[in-house]
């Protein structure tokens, strides 16, 4: 019964169709695997299996020159060479190993067991191989000795602009500054030369192939080095005289932000990089004028001046009243002048830098519209330079500002920021309003289509001030040098600009007794300026306010700048009466204080106090120095 239904339930067509559809399945597998390889990876397997049939030479793309704004060249590319080694193509590996010792000055016993014991298909022998040895290597007609074209960055003026240009490793890849900055612009594309070998790896008679490199792109970059070379000497004698811990410079075109030199001591030589030293050359490489941030002192008043003329804070004719200090939150700020300046107008509060009348001013303005300017003028921002590393402000939040922080913040305390910032602020309070972003590259060329790669044009300028602002405050700043603490930065038959600044500096929350940070802020020609210098130097050594430090190089700096522009002098009775004839400096130790600020007044002469006494204990210059009325006075009480 049972064997009768099972042979009535069999059906040998349903095992027919499974038979079928198995073999179906396995056809259209196989075929879509044969699509797969021929078609779909056929491109992928072909440079497979030809990667495995040949050997490949680096063949090294130039890299591109950074050039300065007129085209003069920054960077050279160094020719050299790299010696490859294929150890199955070496038939006399002790003769190899002895001659590539000798002549690379290399280990001969490592050298021969790399050769003979390494299984790779090739080997790096050595990189940077000048073109002398490489001609006499080349000669030995060495079997499995290989070269290649290599390339050594090199840079001809040395030291000049270490932070700002950077360098290359061994590779002439950017690691620093412009050149990592930029660098796939500036690298280029290697071209390769491929040898056909056996399935052990030795060459095959026939040809090689060449992939030609491809050059990287010149980059021009907005600095003028002539003007470099005047920053360069000016940065590095004061590094020198003022045994400083660190002085640098930053010119800028304040039409356009354009940064025409930048300068930074200690430095080093970009061709002699000490890489065998790295917290050394990581703290010498860094650009502080971009990557750290510093109270500004009264260089910021700069700032504070234009919000407060903007935003209508005092009428013209207000008078303020300095008597050495003041009081705000129940705190004590003090002047730098402890004797006080007495009443004065707002633009007697810029020529003699005030605190007291910069305190009133931040104040007057309150913390939402002071806080909005700032905004504005990009000083709570990064400034989008196109440099390694720039750093931001650091600030109080707005919120938790107090009335005694504003009061600081006016005169330049209380808030950090970076050197470059500081001066495209300034930019902008001078040229009329308009904040332009801060910039070092002009345009990338990109010699193998002929066309630029790269310009910069300018996208995020805006209004932050009037134009009559600025036209109010250009004399007010002319007055700090042709009247106050900028006059040794006056130079006959110009006009000039500027304001001065020292700080105290700040080591663990609390003051650091007897550090200082002097600087100097001028620009030039008033009226329509187009150079703009921010000089500062960190801890000088003996004199360490900024008019006596950081203005005298600015002024020469100055100079430099109009003879080499033919910026041509234009005399005026006022010149005699700035600067006057030379005259020796009295005697004024033991004299009492206001007797002695009598005769400076009677002189023409600027002076700082250094102490809270009423007798004159030292003085500089010294008496009988022969001065002129730009010599700033030290009165030491």
């Amino acid at each position: 019964m049972n064997k009768k239904n099972q042979n009535i339930n069999f059906t040998p067509s349903r095992r027919l169709l499974t038979i079928t559809l198995l073999i179906t399945f396995l056809f259209i597998f196989v075929i879509s695997k044969l699509m797969y390889v021929q078609v779909i990876s056929s491109e992928k397997l072909q440079v497979k299996a030809f990667d495995q049939w040949t050997r490949e030479l680096p063949l090294k793309a130039n890299r591109g020159n950074i050039v300065d704004s007129n085209g003069v060249k920054l960077t050279e590319n160094l020719s050299l060479y790299s010696v490859y080694v294929r150890p199955n193509a070496v038939k006399n590996p002790v003769e190899v190993a002895k001659v590539l010792a000798t002549y690379l000055s290399l280990d001969y016993k490592k050298l021969y067991e790399k050769i003979t014991t390494q299984k790779s298909s090739e080997i790096t022998i050595k990189k940077q191989v000048p073109k002398e040895i490489m001609k006499e290597l080349a000669s030995k007609k060495l079997d499995g000795v290989y070269f290649s074209t290599d390339i050594k960055r090199y840079y001809p003026y040395g030291d000049v602009l270490s932070q700002v240009l950077g360098f290359t490793n061994v590779d002439a890849t950017g690691q620093t500054g412009i050149e990592a900055y930029y660098n796939k612009y500036l690298m280029g594309l290697d071209g390769k030369k491929l040898t056909e070998t056996d399935l052990i790896g030795q060459q095959i008679n026939g040809g090689n192939l060449y992939i030609p490199a491809v050059d990287g792109c010149d980059v021009r970059i907005t600095i003028d080095i002539n003007i470099q070379k005047f920053v360069e000497k000016i940065v590095k004698e004061t590094y020198l005289i003022k045994e400083a811990k660190r002085v640098s410079c930053v010119v800028l075109n304040p039409k356009n932000s354009e940064i025409l030199a930048m300068s930074e001591v200690p430095s080093f030589d970009l061709n002699e990089v000490p890489r065998d030293n790295i917290p050394e050359l990581f703290k010498m490489s860094k650009n502080n004028l971009v990557s750290s941030v510093y109270e500004p002192g009264s260089t910021f008043k700069i700032i504070t001046s234009a919000i407060g003329i903007e935003n209508n804070v005092f009428p013209d004719d207000h008078k303020f009243y300095c008597n050495g200090s003041k009081i705000v939150d129940g705190d004590k700020i003090r002047c730098w002048k402890s004797k006080g300046h007495g009443e004065q107008t707002f633009s007697d509060g810029v020529k003699n830098s005030c605190n007291c009348v910069f305190m009133e001013t931040a104040l007057k303005t309150g913390v939402d519209t002071y806080y909005k300017y700032l905004e504005k003028f990009g000083i709570l921002n990064k400034s989008g330079v196109d440099m390694v590393g720039e750093a931001s402000a650091i600030y109080l939040k707005p919120e938790t500002v107090k009335t005694v922080d504003l009061a600081r913040i006016g005169f330049g305390q209380a808030i950090a920021v970076t050197p470059l910032s500081l001066i495209n602020s300034v930019a902008t309070v001078i040229n009329g309003g308009i904040n332009h972003t801060p910039h070092i590259v002009k345009n990338i060329y990109d010699p193998n289509l002929n066309k630029y790669a790269y310009k910069y044009e300018e996208k995020n300028d805006r209004r932050v001030i009037s134009k009559s602002t600025t036209d109010k405050l250009l004399p007010m700043l002319e007055r700090v040098v042709t009247e106050g603490s900028g006059k040794p930065c006056y130079i006959p038959g110009y006009r000039i600009g500027g304001k001065t600044g020292t700080a105290q500096k700040y080591e663990n929350g609390s003051i650091a007794r007897g550090k200082y940070i002097s600087s100097f802020v001028g620009f030039a020609p008033l009226l329509d300026p187009e150079y703009l210098v921010l000089f500062i130097v960190d801890e000088p050594q003996g004199l360490y306010y900024g008019s006596q430090v950081c203005a005298p190089p600015v002024g020469e700096l100055f100079q430099n700048i109009f003879n080499y522009k033919s910026i041509s002098p234009e005399f005026t009775e006022k010149d005699f009466e700035v600067i006057g004839e030379k005259f020796a400096m009295p005697n004024i130790i033991g004299m009492d204080y206001n007797e002695a600020r009598y005769l400076m007044y009677k002189l023409g002469l600027h002076y700082e106090v250094d102490g809270d006494g009423d007798k004159i204990i030292n003085q500089y210059p010294q008496e009988n120095t022969m001065i002129d009325k730009r010599y700033s006075v030290m009165l030491y009480t």
